[in-house]
């Protein structure tokens, strides 16, 4: 994407973006002109935010629990304060916490992952929606996955089917105000090392053979057989919170490998 130019002058809400697929894209957008303004509940986003402004980029740091509607809404207020506008979101908070088969899911654990992988998507849609309104238009990006169909992981499953729903009704419900609503189904991703993991936890042997399964199925279900790689999905999540997408709002877009979800 060097020598882009396709988010000059927009103001880019990146949530998760310490880490991973959100650090990527944070950076990507950095090297294409958008302002932006980062969120994430890890310090570590502070230097991300470093990384960006090496790269010419105007950024601003929200620390935020985007898991409470109290984090999304301070989120949104900060990136209206300093760049008076919100011209894309990018929703990229989420994740497994767990991996069993569900029996094996306690109900506290069940609810902690709808908290992590729907709630925080759900909050910022929110948040952002009165002020794309008073401008007029705006784009939202929204990280799924290609999980909804796979084993070992369904409260996140679960939840990520509902990022897909909010995803086409969202879209449905504002296209006549100028705001476009997609999101990226992301497949198995080669990324760094957490180093905050979201299990801190080390796993058993039993815990282990399931997260195998879960390799041994992603790769399976993609025609490539293989896992992407960051940028991959950074690609089309760029792409569909930029202007080349003008029209297509309400999609939701595979990016594994042929593996449709």
């Amino acid at each position: 994407m060097q020598g882009r130019e396709r988010y000059a002058g927009k103001t880019v809400i990146v949530t998760g973006a310490a880490q991973g697929i959100g650090r990527g894209v944070a950076l990507a957008l950095a090297g294409e002109g958008a302002r932006l303004l980062l969120a994430d509940r890890s310090d570590l986003v502070q230097e991300t935010a470093e990384e960006a402004r090496a790269l010419g980029a105007d950024v601003a740091v929200e620390l935020a629990d985007l898991e409470t509607w109290a984090g999304a809404e301070a989120v949104a207020k900060a990136a209206v304060k300093r760049y008076k506008r919100i011209d894309v979101l990018i929703n990229n908070v989420g994740g497994s916490i767990w991996f069993k088969p569900y029996e094996e899911y306690q109900p506290e654990e069940v609810e902690a992952e709808v908290r992590r992988s729907l709630f925080p998507t759900l909050w910022m849609c929110r948040a952002v929606l009165p002020q794309m309104l008073k401008q007029k238009g705006g784009a939202i990006v929204n990280v799924s996955s290609i999980a909804t169909r796979g084993i070992y992981r369904i409260p996140y499953s679960a939840s990520k089917g509902g990022v897909n729903a909010l995803t086409a009704s969202l879209a449905f419900e504002h296209a006549q105000d100028g705001i476009r609503v997609n999101a990226v189904a992301t497949g198995g991703t080669e990324a760094p090392p957490r180093r905050i993991p979201r299990n801190p936890n080390k796993l058993s042997k039993k815990e282990k053979s399931w997260m195998q399964g879960i390799v041994d199925q992603t790769l399976s279900s993609s025609l490539m057989h293989r896992y992407g790689t960051i940028d991959e999905q950074v690609g089309a999540i760029l792409f569909l919170g930029s202007d080349e997408a003008s029209y297509i709002t309400g999609s939701v877009l595979p990016v594994g490998g042929g593996d449709q979800g």
